[in-house]
């Protein structure tokens, strides 16, 4: 089965840098979307999540067999295929064996660099082809109850924020494809709403997959709405 390094195409004596970036880069290329598989995506999931926990390396085939062993039965006394066991062991949940919400997010540093606009129906396309670094253009899931911006934290990203309650635009993304749906009543008046911009802070997926631009609180009408970071102790924007 190999070790978590091995999933993540790293050597053994990586340091924590390399596993993030290892791991921003594997979800993408294992990703269903992008030619992957479910199984796949969970397994290079759960070899981030067993090294950053850290976890003894060496346990790792270990905990991915007694996931396996856990499968019930079928009627000639084996377990279920390969497949379905490295699927169960990087399972974190969500049950029926299906990713959560996928999001495509694209920072919009690029857009403005290569001369692109939001607006643009092959924005994505152009990004794909344009050999971003993931920190820049990539997949993420979102889990159940989790917002936009704590998912983007999860996977080790620092998108701009400042509130986390809806109360700033520093968090501001504009969703180009699905919808993210916000909870509470925001600074955000209905022009912007009707443009496609939401916060992270507060926003969760509500369509399957979405693709996003973040980092756009300085366009024109969310400037206005930002706050400066070092009201919030731990936020981060690019000021």
């Amino acid at each position: 089965m190999g070790s978590p390094y091995d999933v993540l195409g790293l050597d053994a004596d990586a340091d924590e840098d390399a596993v993030v970036r290892a791991y921003r880069k594997r979800v993408k290329e294992v990703h269903p979307d992008h030619g992957g598989s479910v199984a796949a995506f969970k397994r290079v999931r759960r070899a981030y999540e067993h090294l950053t926990a850290g976890r003894d390396p060496a346990a790792f085939e270990a905990g991915e067999a007694s996931a396996g062993s856990d499968r019930p039965e079928s009627t000639d006394g084996r377990t279920g295929s390969a497949e379905e066991e490295v699927s169960s062991a990087g399972d974190t949940g969500d049950g029926d064996g299906e990713l959560g919400p996928t999001v495509e997010y694209l920072d919009y540093a690029a857009v403005e660099s290569y001369g692109w606009n939001i607006t643009d129906d092959d924005l994505f396309e152009k990004a794909e082809t344009a050999d971003l670094g993931v920190d820049t253009h990539g997949i993420l899931v979102v889990e159940p109850r989790e917002t936009l911006l704590e998912a983007a934290e999860r996977y080790g990203f620092s998108w701009p924020y400042a509130c986390r309650g809806g109360a700033c635009a520093n968090c501001a993304v504009a969703v180009v494809e699905g919808d993210l749906e916000m909870p509470v009543s925001t600074v955000l008046d209905d022009d912007l709403t009707d443009r496609g911009v939401r916060l992270s802070c507060i926003g969760e997926p509500v369509t399957d997959d979405l693709k996003i631009v973040f980092n756009i609180e300085h366009l024109p009408g969310l400037a206005e709405l930002r706050l400066p970071a070092e009201q919030f102790g731990s936020a981060r924007a690019d000021d």
